[in-house]
């Protein structure tokens, strides 16, 4: 337990814990299940691009999803919806691991694994979205204004943590008996653990929203949408392709790793794992290092971070061994992790305090339905290995010019974005990308 949760105004420390531990155990299954899906693609027969195609469904559920559990729990309580959140992905985790464990013994074809498979995760998106906006909710009813850099810092902290620990775990539930499926079994049964310490520890908020806005524009007319509105959508381009580019390299990467060492998907497992683990150290470095010491501006994040991710993406996309794959890895993730900040600062500042949620719900969206495009990368991999990365330099310097160019870009406010605006991307980011 880190020291600022024990000072947190108005959350008692056990009640901060399990809040913490919610959100690293969900962050934990999502990157550790994105880590062995190759190794289970290569060995169930399912096609490259078809693997990277089970997060399809899942994100968009998530992205249409988020909206409506958010309006739930200020309707029925924070706790009953963080407890939805981890049932879905408990009983998501299960589900796949059943139908993985089919496709490891080869009793059904895998086009119809493939289809059990998206549906079995598409739960996670459609249930398992109904955790994150309530403890992010019940955190900040908790905390006065002045403290709530520090605990929404302390909180994304658990879903970076949990990017870390995910990959590395997972290849210790590869046991004989499960095999591939074991970290799936692994993550439902952390989930289940959990799933009873908030029913069980946890108090509900005593807090309630009198009555929910309804933002309309100066006399009565319906608003604008976010992506139709110009302040926000070169924002909102910029987040969606910089989130494809991301998604696109990590989904990618496992299958890279498995032929640049010519091993059997399992053996290559523990490489691949190494590899996220270095590049999410690097995105939290990133985030929580370099942001702060240099006091960068999101128009400097919007700069910089597409800059270091191209760069990045080049060294893999000509990577002669596996730690040259592992460096240029890290260095994409370290831009990410710079450009993320950017865009979504850039857009709370674009627009007035009335229409924060609506703007924070149209990057959400942009976070998710950008992973319905991964397929389409890793099929280009596999005509041509470098084609993907390439393609990634490209879109991304393409965005460094947008940046240097587009007045709403390139007038991003100068102030440097806070602790608060970190915690905020980073979150926005959890779970969204990886649905």
């Amino acid at each position: 337990m880190s020291k600022s949760s024990e000072t947190l105004p108005g959350v008692s420390r056990g009640s901060f814990a399990i809040i913490f531990c919610v959100s690293l155990a969900t962050a934990m299954g999502n990157t550790g299940m994105i880590s062995v899906l190759p190794a289970i693609g290569r060995s169930t027969g399912i096609p490259d691009a078809m693997v990277a195609g089970i997060f399809s469904l899942s994100a968009l559920l998530w992205a249409f999803s988020s909206p409506f559990w958010a309006r739930a729990s200020d309707r029925y309580g924070r706790k009953p919806l963080m407890m939805i959140g981890l049932s879905g992905f408990m009983i998501s985790m299960a589900m796949c691991a059943l139908v993985v464990s089919i496709g490891l013994r080869h009793l059904a074809p895998p086009l119809m694994i493939f289809g059990f498979f998206l549906l079995a995760r598409a739960l996670f998106g459609l249930f398992g979205a109904a955790s994150n906006p309530a403890t992010q909710a019940y955190l900040a009813e908790h905390t006065p204004v002045e403290q709530r850099t520090q605990s929404m810092s302390s909180l994304a902290g658990a879903f970076g943590l949990g990017t870390v620990i995910g990959p590395f775990i997972a290849p210790l539930f590869i046991l004989p008996l499960v095999g591939l499926a074991g970290p799936m079994v692994g993550f439902s049964m952390i989930a289940a653990g959990m799933l009873f310490v908030v029913w069980r520890y946890l108090p509900e908020s005593q807090f309630r929203p009198a009555w929910v806005a309804s933002v309309r524009e100066p006399g009565g007319a319906k608003p604008t949408p976010m992506w139709r509105d110009r302040r926000l959508t070169p924002f909102l381009i910029y987040g969606f392709i910089v989130s494809v580019s991301q998604t696109a390299q990590a989904q990618t990467l496992g299958f890279l790793i498995i032929d640049k060492l010519n091993m059997s998907p399992t053996q290559a497992q523990g490489f691949i794992a190494i590899s996220m683990m270095f590049g999410a150290v690097a995105g939290l470095l990133s985030q929580w290092g370099l942001i702060r010491m240099f006091e960068m501006t999101p128009r400097q994040l919007l700069r910089w971070g597409v800059a270091v991710a191209a760069a990045g993406n080049l060294i893999v996309a000509f990577a002669p061994d596996y730690w040259a794959v592992v460096a240029g890895y890290a260095l994409s993730s370290l831009g990410f992790g710079l450009a993320r900040p950017g865009f979504t600062v850039g857009a709370s500042l674009a627009v007035t305090m009335g229409e924060q949620a609506r703007a924070a719900g149209a990057i959400a969206a942009v976070n998710g339905v950008n992973v319905v495009l991964a397929p389409a990368f890793v099929l280009l991999y596999e005509k041509i290995h470098p084609a993907p990365f390439l393609l990634n330099v490209c879109l991304l310097l393409g965005m460094l010019a947008f940046a240097l160019n587009n007045s709403q870009l390139r007038n991003a406010d100068a102030k440097p974005p806070t602790g608060a605006d970190v915690a905020l991307a980073t979150l926005e980011h959890q779970d969204e990308g990886t649905s």
